[in-house]
């Protein structure tokens, strides 16, 4: 099973143009498919996480249709085949 990944239009230049990535692994967390996704586009990282590790403010991880802000963040269990969409926050008035 894989892991997808959905990248927002600001960020798929830096993956290779790609709005759609496949992990062909089956990590246990959240956490270990976002280290697999930076292993295969490093750029991506500091857009989504902080220096220390932790999700930017500004940044929403969903897995399937939970934020993972609400299901134990980063150490959020992801099931085989799970659904990982990476959502910058709009602000506006």
């Amino acid at each position: 099973m894989s892991i997808t990944f959905y990248i927002p239009g600001p960020l798929c230049s830096f993956a290779d143009g790609k709005s759609k990535i496949e992990i062909p692994a089956s990590p246990a967390t959240v956490r270990e498919a976002l280290q697999a996704l930076w292993a295969l586009h490093p750029g991506i990282r500091d857009r989504v996480v902080t220096e220390q590790g932790e999700i930017r403010e500004h940044i929403n991880v969903f897995v399937g249709h939970k934020n993972i802000r609400y299901t134990g963040g980063l150490a959020t269990a992801l099931a085989a085949g799970a659904d990982i969409s990476i959502i910058p926050a709009v602000s506006g008035g």
